[in-house]
């Protein structure tokens, strides 16, 4: 899942504000003038107006923005408009679709000097590199966990979600993808690729004692919550830091040994980008600590890619607790489904919720 959910409550808690940024920020280099055009979701870090005059004041770049609502529109708009886009921001998965199809180019990384901090595993991420070559810098991340409420002894395991200590007080997400993903890492599979579905299926419907709720919304999720209808549920970590700094919820976000379901947007360079010396300067910028600090303390932002950055948030960020550095190194990250497995993975989850409902 790439949790759009995420991207929504960043313009919900924007706040206007005025950086003190200025050519420090940057590392001195040289930087060709000219403008850049980001593909991007409205309101995603990227378009920061605070941002974008410091960069254009340092650099001389301007930066123009186009938008896009869903991820196959953006692919749609980088296919039918070739020559158009200098810098795109791209879900990991669909970063391997955009490779297959040579949508976007090489990343020179000698030209994102920042890419030096960025976590290894993300950077050698199998759906941004091609034959031993990178086609986009990670630029933030997140997971899919377990939260549960405060005060209870801290689970290791999806399992929990068959303990019989909480019948009838688990929420899970109303999510194929998401849910499958879960019962595949808890049963030893790949979570993209699941080769034994019967057992995942028969995981799921074990379940079916303690689940209390299957949840959509984020808000939906803190209502949920906030009047104790659940204490375990599957959240994403981005959602259990708005619910404990906006919501005030007493939510513990626990990742499980088998790992968290994580996901990493890139920033990709389109093939015939008119300005690809500003893109990367535009790339090396949005990993910069010094910005991250800035677009996270004062707006809010996912956790960072580049673990310099999350190292300079405040040692009591929210957000710095939950993402912690550990996660990125044992989190399996979505990769793209192919149409026939995605079909199975919801035709799977129809079966489970109406075994639930019985």
């Amino acid at each position: 899942m790439t949790e759009i959910t995420r991207r929504n409550a960043l313009k919900l808690m924007s706040a206007t504000f005025v950086a003190g940024a200025a050519v420090s920020m940057l590392p001195k280099m040289a930087f060709s003038a000219g403008t850049i055009t980001v593909l991007n979701w409205q309101g995603y870090g990227t378009d920061e107006a605070w941002s974008i005059k410091a960069f254009q004041e340092a650099t001389g770049i301007e930066v123009v923005h186009d938008y896009y609502s869903s991820e196959a529109e953006m692919l749609t708009k980088l296919r039918t408009n070739p020559g158009t886009y200098d810098l795109v921001v791209l879900n990991a998965a669909r970063c391997a679709q955009a490779m297959a199809e040579d949508l976007i180019s090489p990343i020179d990384y000698a030209k994102v000097p920042n890419i030096a901090s960025v976590a290894a595993n993300l950077r050698s991420n199998e759906n941004f590199n091609k034959d031993g070559v990178g086609y986009a810098v990670p630029w933030v991340w997140g997971l899919t966990a377990i939260a549960m409420r405060e005060g209870l002894p801290k689970a290791d395991s999806y399992a929990v979600f068959g303990d019989p200590a909480y019948k009838g007080r688990v929420g899970l997400q109303d999510d194929a993808v998401g849910a499958i993903a879960a019962a595949a890492l808890l049963t030893g599979q790949d979570m993209n690729n699941p080769k034994d579905l019967d057992l995942v299926k028969e995981t799921l419907k074990g379940f079916k004692p303690n689940v209390k709720l299957l949840w959509s919304t984020e808000d939906q999720w803190n209502k949920s919550f906030a009047a104790k209808e659940f204490d375990v549920a599957m959240y994403w970590s981005g959602g259990a830091v708005r619910s404990r700094r906006v919501s005030k919820l007493p939510v513990d976000f626990v990742v499980p040994k088998e790992g968290g379901i994580g996901w990493v947007d890139g920033l990709g360079i389109p093939v015939g980008a008119p300005n690809a010396e500003g893109a990367h300067a535009f790339a090396n910028w949005m990993i910069d600590p010094k910005f991250y600090v800035e677009w996270a303390t004062k707006a809010g932002a996912p956790a960072s890619a580049n673990t310099a950055a999350m190292e300079s948030l405040p040692a009591d960020d929210l957000s710095r607790q939950i993402h912690k550095p550990e996660y990125i190194a044992n989190m399996s990250i979505m990769s793209a489904l192919p149409d026939d497995r995605r079909e199975a993975f919801n035709n799977l989850w129809q079966e489970v919720k109406a075994f639930y409902a019985e």
